[in-house]
């Protein structure tokens, strides 16, 4: 495991909400979580644990059909869920207001975020979940950048713990 890459394993659905809450005890204002993954791997589950490690104050639903969901903390900070799965390209995610979101200085969430990969920040996180039975996942987290391999360098060492 080193600063810049590291894989998980989990068992059930509570065990990827829980390794998500621990990310995102971690995230800070512009940070950008990239996740990507088969359908019905367990992004939008992981996304739920990050958004309750937060702070954020509603329960995250999966936006595939809304595209972006935006959540609140107390402290007024915002957190952005974009879906781009139903994205054609990078066209649909300018239309859909990603870049507005990723400008506006919260947290972003995307989920198939390789399909727009041009339009994203050099330094992201990025989270691989792959399907290794009716339960089991391995969750790949792999950083860009100097701040977020930083912040990545902190969550394995809270996973160690």
């Amino acid at each position: 495991m080193s600063a810049a890459h590291a894989t998980f394993v989990t068992h059930s659905p509570d065990e990827t909400e829980a390794l998500g809450e621990q990310l995102g005890r971690l995230l800070k204002p512009g940070d950008c979580v990239c996740l990507s993954g088969n359908l019905g791997v367990g992004k939008t589950c992981l996304v739920r644990g990050v958004a309750r490690g937060w702070g954020a104050i509603e329960r995250p639903s999966s936006p595939t059909f809304t595209l972006i969901n935006q959540y609140h903390r107390a402290d007024g900070a915002r957190l952005f869920h974009v879906d781009c799965y139903r994205m054609s390209g990078i066209a649909d995610a300018v239309s859909s207001g990603l870049e507005d979101a990723l400008d506006q200085g919260g947290v972003t969430l995307i989920e198939w975020a390789e399909r727009i990969r041009e339009l994203l920040p050099p330094d992201a996180i990025w989270v691989g979940l792959e399907d290794q039975g009716e339960t089991r996942r391995a969750i790949q987290l792999s950083a860009t950048g100097d701040q977020v391999s930083n912040r990545l360098a902190a969550f394995y060492a809270l996973m160690k713990s």
